[in-house]
């Protein structure tokens, strides 16, 4: 088996120095390790002179980044796509999301204007993992409508700790369950991996177009090992800033049904209408630091143990401002009449309301909220201890550590200001038009602090794993089977959520001096003009806001002085702690043309969910155990043509907020509420792929992927009626129904095309169905058609790389009667690097060149959440090696 890997090895090598001498790039050779200059039975005496003599050749730039991640794909026994450092470093890409998206099947949402959650072949973000150095990275969240989940955070981890990524779209035994999609491997720097001494830094101006401004970014790495190649310190740092502004046209759909008269009293029933909508202004200073420590000992030949320390913080001090107009949250609930009143069907059979006259002139007609995040902060850490010892023969692995992440905010703190006034508005699915018949939104002393509607929240979510894994692999000769590898895994996983609500005092007696203040006391400016791309006629691009300054120094100096009521939030409060045991088996085979493994994962899952229910705090415990098979096949059918199959069965947990068994009765009639379930199955998936690849020139691919998921179950809200202390309450809460089916192709090229110029590109269908029972909707988290593409030039002093993403509509929760719908995005990024020295490179970048938005609605065409516009990026800097 080894002569068969060696004698393609040196094939592959004879390949590589034709094509890049080619090419005129650069190659190194130098001499090799004893072990190398063995004689091999079976070669030629050529072949060993070429064995003996080669130990690497290394390629520079473009081609040595994209061949290195070729390899990574070829030499696999799986389905794997891959990333090479230098990949990651050369595109526009500040975190590990962003550069995810470049792979086949992989989409990022981009709502925030940086990539945080990523779904793989159609399945949602919660159903696929992200390991580091395979294990977990514990993850939390800063914003109080974001409840944990199984996805990763990826806004927290910097390209630059990364050496590289890989995508399992296919499992294997001895990799963690949990993923349908796809298994994230996110592999950090090791120093005996580098040059004796090794120097890396980087400064760079951040431009962002919106807020108009320039933010510094700065990163460094500095890896020293000892002569004799035992021991090794790599530490790492990455600072960035960035000023984030997002303008959103928005409206809030809901599930509430109203019944709508209009101006000659005719009543229409059960009609769904938006809370509310406005013209909102999101402003962020955001700072991530991440550090990295790495120590690498080899006492010995057969030793090598490595102790791995990430620490990853971001503070993101936050303030949103919405000017708002109140329909089902003011008007239609009050039941006061809609002039002309417009309605579109929707697809449950039921009517929205998305035009009219609203006729609340002495309720609350218009409002601005705004909200100020102070404190707001995510904070993720690994500390983990990988130890090899390799025997005669066999080999012993073991690996222990502890992540922690926690995130949310010191005050989450919002303000209210109301005003009396008839309202028009018109939505649609690209319109959001309000317009006020009595005011005058730049009129700052039109709208009245209204401190009842004040809140704010103390929120803390902490996420904690501990992990012990070690396993054997032993070197056999059973037929074909040439590795067997056993092994277990122990994990001990809690998360807890938290939050302290304050409310303002109306019996204080400085409660009165509150409602006498008026926007006007607490403004000095209007915002700048807002929704450039995103505005029609109607639309309100500019509003009297609120000066935090001012704000401070006459409403919260009242605050303060005890008007402020702060209370333990039992409903917000879940502790949900996962014990998994794993043990799995993993044999490798291989013959002349075919190679691949077969295993089995055994896993045992022991959950306890604790929450208030009716002010007790009480515990729901259960357990299961799953079997999950594994065979990957990949066959030579020639040279250069591989062809690969898989099948498995995967699974996935649900999500936290799901299992939590809090239960939330409406206080406003007492008959309704709502409730997780820790008694939820996970999802399970019969999994099956085959594609076929062919490798030509050097970095060249050709590939395509046919993929099949049969997912036993799906989770959906259902509402019954329960008996809570003997009254019957109408409970909704998530509940097992049949499954989905998904299919796809993935599609990939890859090629240099001559003189200096080549292209990636990738295209990815997925045909996503849900089971008719669970109901007519689209399966969340899935885009039909998703495409990436990059060209690229390249030469000894420069290169450059334009790429394009797009990802077709994609599909969420069910809200007003239909499902909450994301227009399809695509997107335009580039970069350019000149090598001013053999050590120092310049470099700019350019992210969203032509300014796309983000356009959410429902099925139907009403506005759901809104339309966000981040802007262009644009940054320039240095990068230095040494």
């Amino acid at each position: 088996m080894k002569n068969i890997k060696l004698r393609n090895a040196i094939q592959h090598i004879n390949k590589s120095v034709l094509a890049y001498g080619s090419l005129g790039a650069m190659a190194l050779f130098s001499l090799s390790a004893a072990t190398q200059a063995q004689e091999t039975p079976g070669f030629s005496s050529d072949e060993q002179a070429l064995a003996s003599q080669i130990e690497e050749i290394e390629v520079m730039g473009i081609r040595r980044s994209l061949k290195r991640a070729l390899d990574v794909k070829e030499s696999s026994n799986s389905i794997v796509d891959a990333i090479s450092a230098e990949d990651i470093g050369k595109f526009p890409d500040k975190n590990v999301a962003d550069s995810l998206q470049r792979i086949p099947g992989v989409s990022v949402d981009r709502g925030w204007g940086e990539g945080r959650d990523i779904f793989v072949r159609g399945t949602d973000s919660a159903l696929n993992r992200t390991l580091m150095n395979g294990q977990n990275v514990a993850s939390a969240f800063w914003w109080a409508n974001d409840n944990p989940s199984r996805g990763f955070n990826y806004s927290m981890l910097a390209s630059e700790l990364v050496s590289g990524l890989e995508v399992y779209k296919s499992p294997e035994a001895d990799l963690d369950e949990g993923s349908i999609g796809g298994a994230v491997i996110v592999r950090t720097r090791r120093p005996l991996d580098l040059d004796p001494l090794t120097i890396n830094a980087s400064v760079e101006g951040l431009y962002s177009e919106l807020p108009d401004e320039v933010d510094p970014q700065a990163s460094g790495l500095i890896s020293w090992s000892n002569e004799s190649g035992s021991f090794g310190v790599l530490a790492s740092f990455a600072s960035q800033k960035r000023t984030m502004r997002r303008d959103g046209l928005e409206a809030f759909p809901t599930n509430s049904l109203y019944d709508v008269t209009d101006q000659h009293g005719n009543v229409t029933n059960d009609v769904y209408a938006v809370w509310g909508g406005g013209s909102a202004i999101f402003s962020q200073e955001r700072e991530r630091e991440t550090s990295n420590l790495t120590l690498q000992w080899r006492p010995t030949d057969q030793w090598d143990i490595v102790f791995n320390a990430v620490q990853s913080g971001m503070d993101m001090d936050n303030n949103n401002q919405n000017y708002l107009f109140l329909a089902g949250g003011a008007a239609v609930d009050n039941n006061i009449a809609v002039t002309d009143p417009r309605f579109i069907d929707t697809s449950d059979g039921k009517q929205a309301l998305v035009g009219g006259t609203l006729q609340n002139l002495s309720g609350t007609g218009a409002a601005i909220e705004p909200i100020y995040r102070r404190g707001a902060y995510v904070e993720t850490e690994v500390y983990d201890i990988d130890a090899t010892f390799e025997g005669n023969g066999w080999q012993a692995h073991m690996q222990v550590g502890i992540t922690e992440a926690s995130g949310g905010s010191d005050h989450d703190q919002n303000y209210w200001f109301e005003g009396p006034t008839r309202s028009v508005i018109n939505l649609g699915p690209e319109t959001v038009e309000f317009s006020y018949l009595d005011m005058d939104a730049t009129d700052a002393s039109a709208l009245t602090l209204k401190p009842g509607n004040f809140r704010d929240f103390i929120r803390k979510m902490e996420d904690e794993e501990t992990y012990l894994q070690g396993d054997l692999t032993f070197d056999v000769e059973w037929g074909p089977v040439n590795s067997f590898k056993v092994g277990a895994k122990y994990r001990d996983h809690t998360i807890e959520n938290n939050r302290t609500t304050g409310r303002a005092n109306p019996d204080h007696p400085r409660f009165a001096e509150l409602e006498a203040i008026t926007l006007a006391d607490v403004s000095s400016s209007l915002t700048p003009k807002l929704h450039e791309e995103t505005a029609s006629a109607g639309s309100l691009t500019q509003y009297a806001w609120l000066d935090e300054d001012l704000a401070r120094e006459r409403i919260d100096s009242i605050l303060e002085d005890g008007v402020w009521d702060y209370n333990f939030d039992q409903n917000a409060h879940y502790n949900i702690n996962e014990e998994i045991t794993a043990v799995y088996a993993k044999a490798d085979f291989e013959t002349e043309k075919m190679r691949g493994n077969f295993g089995l994962r055994v896993v045992k899952t022991d959950l306890s969910s604790s929450a208030y229910q009716n002010g007790e705090l009480g515990t729901v415990s259960t357990s299961y155990t799953d079997y999950l098979p594994s065979l990957n096949l990949v066959y030579n059918l020639s040279e250069n043509i591989n062809i690969r199959a898989a099948a498995s069965k995967a699974m996935a947990r649900p999500s936290f907020q799901k299992l939590s068994s809090n239960l939330v009765v409406d206080a406003t009639n007492g008959e309704t509420a709502t409730a997780g379930n820790p008694l939820l199955d996970p999802f399970y998936a019969k999994q099956f792929e085959i594609g076929a690849e062919w490798y030509f020139g050097d970095a060249g691919i050709l590939s395509g992927t046919y993929f099949y998921k049969d997912m036993s179950t799906y989770i959906v809200d259902s509402t019954q009626v329960e008996v809570i202390d003997g009254q019957n309450v109408s409970v909704t809460r998530p509940f097992n129904a049949e499954g989905a089916k998904i299919q796809g192709l993935e599609l990939q090229w890859q090629q240099e095309l001559g003189m200096g110029f080549g292209i990636v590109a990738n295209y990815t269908f997925t045909d996503g169905e849900i089971a008719a029972s669970v109901g007519d909707f689209e399966l969340p988290g899935n885009s039909e058609d998703q495409a990436n593409a990059s060209v690229y030039y390249e030469d000894s002093n420069f290169s450059a790389r334009l790429s394009y993403n797009y990802r077709s509509e994609s599909y969420g929760d069910l809200v007003s009667g239909s499902q909450r719908v994301i227009a399809a995005y695509d997107q335009w990024d580039a970069t350019f690097n000149w090598n001013a020295t053999d050590n120092i490179d310049v470099f700019v970048t350019a992210v969203n060149l032509t300014n796309e938005v983000i356009y959410q609605t429902t099925s139907d065409g009403i506005p759901g959440w809104g339309f966000y516009e981040n802007g262009r990026r644009f940054s320039a800097g240095l990068r230095m090696n040494f």
